[in-house]
């Protein structure tokens, strides 16, 4: 497929890009003043502002080489470095050394996965991503340090557990299990009353318990990857055995 996207700079897009990268920044220095609600809320922001800055410059035609390859850079901060310092800052500074691997892990593979994402953005199927994404795998690590220190778990006794979980997070990201990317939607097209409603009903379940329902989205997002993977995997051994 050839590429599209036009040369020069336009501010409108990239504005957002910056907020998001900003965001991220902030995360850094929050997690660094022990604010770690205010750091898990920054991922988010950074989440929110990666979402709209492709949607903003695909409605204004405003797809550049520069602002691709600035994206990919501010969510490398954004989605790897940000998260994974924050995690360490909140619990796994207890592990030593480890606790700095586990996060280090979780960086890398942010970085692997977005050059990955990058070199096959014109060739993989649009409806489903190879790997989960870097902004889900960051909110996996915010939401985990929200839902935690939201409810004062002991995060020093739980770093193993933390650890551990930063690290299949990661792994996630640069394996081939397969996540529903949520692209095929048509937010222009004609919808039931029912799909307003269930909108309308999530975001009233967020603002009742924010940490707990993000934690269950991200980590229920996480778990939706495998299980359907290996649902595939046993519908193509079904077919098999058929013929």
């Amino acid at each position: 497929m050839k590429n599209k996207r036009r040369k020069g700079i336009y501010l409108l897009p990239n504005l957002f890009t910056t907020a998001g990268l900003f965001a991220g920044f902030y995360a850094i220095v929050a997690a660094m003043k022990g604010l770690f609600h205010e750091a898990a809320f920054a991922i988010f922001i950074a989440m929110v502002m990666d979402t709209l800055d492709g949607r903003v410059a695909r409605l204004t035609n405003t797809e550049t080489d520069f602002g691709f390859q600035y994206d990919s850079l501010a969510d490398v901060v954004s989605f790897g470095i940000a998260p994974a310092l924050v995690v360490y800052s909140w619990s796994l500074f207890s592990l030593g050394k480890l606790g700095w691997l586990a996060a280090f892990v979780f960086a890398a593979t942010t970085a692997l996965r977005l050059a990955r994402f990058n070199t096959q953005v014109s060739t993989v199927d649009r409806k489903y991503f190879q790997g989960m994404p870097s902004p889900a795998g960051a909110g996996i690590i915010a939401s985990m340090v929200l839902f935690g220190s939201s409810y004062g778990l002991p995060a020093i006794h739980l770093a193993p557990i933390i650890a551990l979980l930063t690290v299949l997070a990661g792994i996630l990201m640069v394996s081939n299990v397969r996540y529903y990317s949520f692209k095929k939607i048509d937010f222009k097209g004609r919808v039931p009353f029912f799909a307003i409603v269930f909108v309308l009903l999530v975001f009233v379940a967020i603002s009742i318990n924010p940490p707990g329902i993000l934690f269950l989205g991200f980590f229920g997002y996480g778990v939706s990857g495998v299980v359907m993977t290996l649902w595939g995997l046993r519908q193509k051994r079904k077919a098999r055995k058929k013929t």
